[in-house]
Formats: structure tokens, sequence, C-alpha cells
């Protein structure tokens, strides 16, 4: 048997967590961003407070036709985030324009700044693409993930991106599983799912009956 017969028909891949990752943390990029608007704060404490905002925030799932209207949820969606996140740790009131400083921001994150290939990354695409398995993104991120991936140089391995603010339901949900497939015209035993979360990638790739595949970042 040939190393491409025990293969799938499509591999979706998870984008952030998965195919990169943020330099260093979440927090420490706030904080380098802020410090250029005249506000110190420690990377721990944003750590602390982004996570607690991040959570309570609920799903980026939106789902409008209408892309500039999409566009303008995802915006409002991390600058709740945002503004929650330096809220709790004690220095919003220290910004002299937050709206100012959170559109740079917004923007930083859709460059390749923040952002790290993880090194196993590459080497995979490449031989799945040499194989000719088709690959797919399916992730839980916003429109800015098409210029990171462009501008990180993975966008050409990819046939297809399904991400959740443009479908309108979110990973664990089967929706967001049905639509992927649904672009290569494929069956859920046809393919595979990789993903750094164990319920939004793992768990809910197995209950549509997808091969789920939990890559286990440290």
């Amino acid at each position: 048997m040939s190393e491409r017969s025990k293969l799938p028909n499509v591999i979706f891949l998870d984008a952030v967590g998965t195919l990169f990752g943020v330099k260093g943390s979440v927090g420490e990029i706030y904080a380098e961003v802020a410090q250029r608007f005249g506000v110190v704060v420690p990377a721990t404490t944003l750590n602390r407070s982004f996570s607690q905002s991040f959570r309570a925030a609920g799903m980026p799932a939106f789902g409008s036709t209408d892309r500039i209207t999409r566009q303008r949820q995802e915006f409002e969606w991390w600058l709740a985030i945002a503004t929650n996140t330096f809220q709790q740790a004690g220095v919003l009131e220290q910004f002299p324009d937050f709206a100012e400083f959170f559109a740079v921001l917004y923007a930083h994150f859709a460059t390749a700044d923040p952002w790290i290939v993880y090194p196993d990354v590459l080497p995979a695409l490449k031989r799945w693409k040499q194989l000719g398995v088709p690959l797919s993104i399916l992730s839980n991120f916003d429109s800015r993930l098409y210029a990171v991936l462009e501008t990180l140089a993975l966008a050409d391995f990819f046939a297809s991106v399904t991400i959740s603010t443009e479908v309108g339901a979110a990973k664990p949900d089967p929706k967001v599983f049905a639509i992927a497939l649904q672009k290569h015209n494929c069956l859920p035993s046809g393919a595979w799912h990789i993903g750094d979360s164990f319920e939004e990638d793992y768990q809910a790739a197995k209950a549509v009956g997808m091969r789920g595949i939990w890559l286990r970042r440290q």
C-alpha cells in the first residue's frame, strides 16, 4: 500500500496554536504596544486579565454576508476584549486615546511581527503537498487570518480557508465542520482535522465522524 493511499482526502488544520503562535505572549505584545502610548504595565498582569476577558467574550461567530459589517463586528469583538483587559489591569484611564491605541494593536496582529511559525509546520505542509493531499484551514479566527497566512508565506499551501466569523459558527459546533467539508465535497470519514485544542479540535472532529488529531503544543 502506497503512502498516499493511507492518507485522507483532505486534511484540515487549525491556525493559531497549531500552525503558528504568538511570539512570547499576548501580554508581552499588548504591553509593548501600550508602552508606545506612554502606558507601562507588566506583561504578566496583562496575560492574566486577557485570559479572563477572552474566556468571557464567547465565540467569534457572526456570519454576516456583508464583508464590511463582518469586519466591523470582528473589530468590536476584539475591542471589547482589549478594553476589559486593560480595565482589569487598572490602566485603562492612562491612555490618552484608547481608540487610537487599539487601532494600532488590532492592525499589528494582521502582520507577521507578533507571530512565529512552529518549526515542524513547513516540513509537514511540504510533504503533504508533495503527496497531493489537499489542505485546508479550519479556525476560530477572524478575517485578518488571510493577511497573516500571506505574510507568513503559508497561504499557498491551502485550498480553502473556513473561519468562524465568516460562517456564523465556531468550533466545536458541528456546523463549521460541515461547511468546511462541503468545500471539498468530502465525507467526514475521509478527512482529518489537526489542532491544539482537545475540545474544539480533537473531540469536535471525532464527534462529526472525522479523524481528530490533538497536537499538544508546549
